[in-house]
């Protein structure tokens, strides 16, 4: 399977949030998202394990029971299932999130 990204949409999620679901099986997802500067990504948890991957821009990475920290460019961030975890925006971010298994609420 392959997708080209240019044949996929962006989808307003709000907030100032948009994301483009790409590749995916019922085990894995690869999606792309979009945040303006000072969006917010609220604390949240899912069964899934998530791997992020910071494309552009710079985040406060925030997880439960650790310190935040600030994230760049060609930095990542992987979340346990059903880990609390949550973003804020400094700039404009660009990121490649990857879940396991598949987000079917994405779809």
């Amino acid at each position: 399977m392959h997708v080209l990204n240019r044949d996929r949409e962006y989808k307003n999620v709000g907030e100032g949030t948009v994301r483009k679901v790409l590749a995916y099986s019922d085990n894995i997802m690869n999606v792309e998202l979009r945040f303006e500067a000072g969006a917010v990504g609220a604390m949240h948890k899912h069964p899934h394990e998530q791997i992020g991957y910071v494309i552009e821009g710079t985040l406060i990475y925030k997880e439960e029971g650790s310190d935040d920290v600030t994230l760049h460019a060609g930095d990542t961030y992987l979340v346990p299932s059903n880990m609390m975890h949550g973003i804020e925006c400094l700039t404009p971010v660009k990121l490649l999130d990857i879940f396991t298994p598949m987000r079917e609420d994405f779809i």
